[in-house]
C-alpha cells in the first residue's frame, strides 16, 4: 500500500510575505498597465471631444469613489476574500466589454476597470497592514513597485502598439493577466485577514469611520499627498496623449513615453536608499517641488506654442512622480492604527477616485476657458501646494522605521 500524503502547501497555507504581496501586485500591474495608455486614445476615438471625455471620467470617478467607501461596510456581510476575487473578476469583465468595441461598451469597460481597481486596492492594503510589520512597510512598498515595474514599463507601449494592430489584443492580454492575478491570490490563501477585537461594534454606516480619519492630521496629510500625486499621473497619462493627438503627433506617443517613465520603477530600491539617507519629509517635499515646477513649465511651454517643451517637461516631471510613489504614501501607512486597518485602507484608496473626480472635474472647467495646457498648469499648482503641506511633517519621520529594512535585504 502506498501512503497518500497531502501536499504541504495544501495542508498549511503559505505565510504571507513581502514577496508574495509583490507578486500579486505584479500581476495586477500587467492587467492594468497594458490598458492605461489604450483607454485615453480609445475613448478619444469613440467620443472625439476632450470636454465630454472629462465628463465621462468625472462620473466614473464618482461611482468608483462610492464603491471604495462601501467596501468596509460590505465586509460585514461578504468575506474579504470574496470581495477581492470579485474585484479581480471585474478586470476580466472589463476586458471582455472592451473587446465588443462600441463606444458604450468602451465606457462600460472603463467603469468596470475603475471599480475593480478600487475594490482590490482596499482589500490589498488591508491584507498588507494585517500581515506586514510596520517596520517592513517601506520595503514592502519598494518591492511591490519593483515587481510591478515590468507591467507598468512594457505595458503602456505594448498596449498602444497592439491596439493599433488589432483592437481587442491588449484587452485579451489584460483579461489573462487578471485571471492569473486571481490564481495567485487563491494560492496565497489570505482568507479574510486577521481579526482585531474591539470594545465597540462595527460602524453603523460606511461613512462613520470618516470622523476618526479627520481628527488625525498625519492621515489627512498622507491622503492629500496621494490625491495630488494621482492628479499628476492623471494629467500625464490621460491628457498628454490627447494633447499629442490634437497637436498632430502620434497617438502612440503617450504610451511610449509612459513606458519609458515606468522604467524608473526598476530603480525603486535605489530611491528607497536615497530616501533613508535623508527623511520621508525631505523626499516628499523634493518630489513635489520638482514635479510642480516642471508641470508648470509644461503648461507655459504649451501656451507659447512650444509643444516639444511641454512634452519634455511633463516627461521629466513624471520621474519625480515615481519618487512620490515610493515615499508619499508612507506618512499615511505609518499612522494607521491596527484596529482601523480595513476602514483606513478604504479611506486611503479613495485617493484614486477623488483624483479621478478632481482632475476631470477641474479639466472640464479649465477647458471652458483654456486649451489642454491649462490642465498642466493646474496640476503644477497642486503639486506646489503639496510641497507646502509637506513642510509640516516631522523632520525625522520614518527614519527609525525604514533603516532596518535595508539590513533585511
Amino acid at each position: 500500500m502506498f501512503e497518500r500524503r497531502i501536499p504541504e502547501w495544501l495542508r498549511h497555507a503559505p505565510a504571507p510575505s513581502v514577496r508574495g504581496f509583490a507578486t500579486l501586485a505584479g500581476c495586477e500591474a500587467v492587467a492594468r498597465g497594458i490598458l492605461i495608455s489604450v483607454y485615453p486614445v480609445a475613448i478619444y476615438e469613440a467620443l472625439r471631444a476632450p470636454a465630454l471625455i472629462s465628463q465621462v471620467y468625472f462620473l466614473i470617478g464618482l461611482g468608483s469613489l462610492a464603491a471604495g467607501l462601501l467596501v468596509p461596510y460590505l465586509t460585514r456581510f461578504v468575506p474579504r476574500r470574496w470581495l477581492y476575487a470579485l474585484g479581480a473578476a471585474g478586470f476580466v469583465a472589463a476586458a471582455a466589454a472592451a473587446m465588443v468595441g462600441t463606444p458604450q461598451a468602451m465606457i462600460l469597460s472603463l467603469a468596470l476597470s475603475a471599480i475593480a481597481t478600487v475594490v482590490t486596492f482596499v482589500c490589498f492594503n488591508a491584507y498588507v497592514l494585517d500581515y506586514i510589520a510596520r517596520i517592513e512597510l517601506g520595503r514592502c512598498e519598494t518591492l511591490r513597485m519593483f515587481y510591478s515595474a515590468l507591467g507598468w514599463t512594457a505595458g503602456p507601449a505594448l498596449g498602444v502598439l497592439l491596439w493599433g494592430w488589432w483592437r481587442p489584443a491588449p484587452f485579451l492580454i489584460s483579461g489573462i493577466a487578471a485571471a492569473l492575478m486571481l490564481a495567485v491570490f487563491a494560492y496565497m490563501r489570505l482568507g479574510n485577514g486577521k481579526l482585531i477585537t474591539r470594545a465597540r461594534g462595527p460602524a453603523p454606516n460606511p461613512l462613520a469611520f470618516l470622523g476618526r480619519f479627520f481628527v488625525q492630521p498625519r492621515l489627512i496629510a498622507g491622503w492629500l499627498f496621494a490625491v495630488i500625486r494621482s492628479c499628476g499621473w492623471w494629467a500625464y497619462v490621460v491628457y498628454l496623449p490627447i494633447y499629442a493627438v490634437e497637436n498632430g503627433l502620434s497617438d502612440q506617443l503617450g504610451g511610449l513615453l509612459l513606458s519609458v517613465t515606468n522604467g524608473a520603477l526598476f530603480t525603486a530600491p535605489l530611491m528607497l536608499r536615497w530616501m533613508q539617507a535623508r527623511s520621508v519629509r525631505h523626499s516628499v517635499r523634493f518630489g513635489f517641488l520638482v514635479c510642480g515646477t516642471l508641470f508648470t513649465l509644461a503648461g507655459a511651454g504649451a501656451a507659447a506654442g512650444l509643444s516639444w517643451l511641454c512634452i519634455a517637461a511633463l516627461f521629466v516631471g513624471s520621474f519625480f512622480l515615481i519618487l512620490l510613489d515610493v515615499c508619499a504614501g508612507l506618512p499615511f501607512l505609518m499612522a494607521v492604527k491596527p484596529s482601523e486597518r480595513t476602514e483606513m485602507s478604504a479611506v486611503y484608496s479613495s485617493y484614486r477616485d477623488v483624483s479621478g473626480i478632481m482632475t476631470p472635474g477641474i479639466a472640464w472647467l479649465v477647458l471652458l476657458a483654456a486649451p489642454i495646457w491649462g490642465i498642466f498648469l493646474a496640476s503644477g499648482a497642486l503639486s506646489l501646494t503639496a510641497w507646502g503641506i509637506a513642510g509640516r511633517l516631522h523632520p525625522r519621520l520614518g527614519k527609525q522605521r525604514l533603516q532596518p529594512a535595508v539590513s533585511a535585504g
